[in-house]
C-alpha cells in the first residue's frame, strides 16, 4: 500500500503537493469516507475527488513533454485575470493529466517540462534532488567582478540564503549585459530576486535547461515536443 497522494500522483492526477491540498480541503474520499493525510491505499481502491471516481492504476508508460513557453503565459491551469495559460497549447495527455515540472513567471520564457507521472514531477522539483536549472539572463548595467562573486557566494533573500552555482558572462553593450546562470533551486522568481538584491534589474530571462533536458534550438515559442520513452526513462 502507498500513501494516497503518491498513489494518485503516480497515476497522473496531479503533483503530490496539489493532491495533498485536495485532501486537506476534504475533497477526496477513500472507501466512502473523507480521506486524511497519511491514509494509504492500493491501486484499484475506491478513491473519489468531489464525488467523481479516480483511476488509481499507474499508466504503463509515463509521458514527458517539452514546451517552449513564450512571454505572457501563466503556469497555472486557470487564471482569474483571464491571461493565457501554458496548458491551453498542450495536446491531450495519453493518460491522466499533464503535471508541470517547475514553474516560470509570466514574463519568463523558455523550457517547461510536463509529465503524466505526478510522482516523477515531485522528485524532480523537490529541493533534496538539487536538480540544476540553467538560465540566459539580460540585466541592465555592467556588473563588475565583485558583484558577480557576491552572487556566487550567496546573498540573503526574504525566504533565506540563495546563490548561483555558476555565472558565465556573455555579451554586453553600454546599457545591458548577458549571462548564463545555474542554480539548484526553484524558489519563486529566485533568479530575478538574486540580481535585484545585487542592485540590478533583469530585463529578459529564459530557461535553457532543467536537469539533463535542454531547450531544443529548433523548437519555437509556443510549440511542444514529446520526449521519446527511452529519454523519459532517463529522468
Amino acid at each position: 500500500m502507498e500513501r494516497l497522494q503518491k498513489l494518485l500522483a503516480t497515476a497522473g492526477h496531479g503533483s503530490r503537493r496539489e493532491i495533498e491540498q485536495w485532501i486537506r480541503d476534504q475533497r477526496v474520499t477513500l472507501g466512502g469516507r473523507v480521506a486524511q493525510l497519511g491514509d494509504r491505499a492500493e491501486p484499484g481502491a475506491d478513491i473519489r475527488l468531489d464525488g467523481q471516481p479516480l483511476n488509481s492504476t499507474a499508466a504503463s508508460e509515463r509521458a514527458v513533454l517539452i514546451y517552449h513557453k513564450p512571454a505572457g503565459e501563466v503556469t497555472t491551469r486557470k487564471d482569474p485575470d483571464g491571461r493565457p495559460t501554458v496548458f491551453e497549447r498542450l495536446p491531450p495527455p495519453p493518460s491522466g493529466r499533464w503535471v508541470v515540472i517547475g514553474r516560470l513567471d509570466v514574463n519568463t520564457t523558455g523550457l517547461l517540462l510536463f509529465t503524466t507521472d505526478g510522482a516523477l514531477a515531485h522528485r524532480l522539483m523537490h529541493p533534496s534532488a538539487e536538480v540544476e536549472r540553467e538560465y540566459l539572463v539580460r540585466v541592465h548595467g555592467n556588473p563588475g567582478p565583485a558583484i558577480l562573486e557576491r552572487l556566487r557566494s550567496g546573498v540573503i533573500l526574504e525566504d533565506g540564503p540563495a546563490r548561483f552555482d555558476r555565472i558565465v558572462a556573455g555579451g554586453r553593450s553600454d546599457s545591458h549585459s548577458w549571462f548564463k546562470v545555474t542554480l539548484r533551486e526553484g524558489r519563486n522568481r529566485e533568479v530575478r530576486r538574486l540580481w535585484q538584491e545585487a542592485g540590478l534589474e533583469v530585463s529578459r530571462l529564459t530557461r535553457l535547461r532543467y536537469g539533463s533536458v535542454e531547450l531544443p534550438e529548433d523548437l519555437p515559442p509556443g510549440a511542444w515536443r514529446l520526449m521519446l520513452p527511452k529519454q523519459a526513462r532517463l529522468l
